[in-house]
């Protein structure tokens, strides 16, 4: 139970990581084939035009901060991470479902909420 939270908490860090932003192959690793995001503003997003989106982005934000971390065990192979991020000068809550393939943990849900400012 533990090594799968771990492995989901690993690959959430590593989707907010630049590095990892910037490269579709890695996206590509942590992003399963039915992955969908409902963004900020309400918009439904795709696995590819996530990984067009943050590639196109490139360097140009600093790693984000995350805080408030929650995670929970909701199958046998699933987990649910939920936390506060700071990112770009913006807060956030934000949730994601990671399940294990056989391999690896694969993230194949994510929905960011705004918070808002002041």
């Amino acid at each position: 139970m533990d090594d799968l939270i771990d492995a989901a908490w690993q690959g959430e860090e590593a989707l907010l990581s630049m590095g990892v932003r910037s490269d579709a192959d890695r996206l590509s690793e942590l992003l399963a084939s039915d992955f969908y995001e409902i963004g900020q503003s309400g918009r439904r997003w795709s696995r590819d035009e996530i990984i067009d989106s943050l590639v196109a982005e490139g360097d140009e934000h600093p790693d984000a901060e995350l805080t408030e971390r929650e995670a929970v065990l909701i199958g046998v192979d699933t987990v649910l991470l939920s936390y506060r991020l700071e990112f770009v000068a913006r807060s956030s809550r934000r949730s994601s479902l990671w399940r294990w393939d056989g391999r690896r943990m694969r993230c194949f849900f994510h929905q960011g909420t705004p918070l808002p400012t002041g």
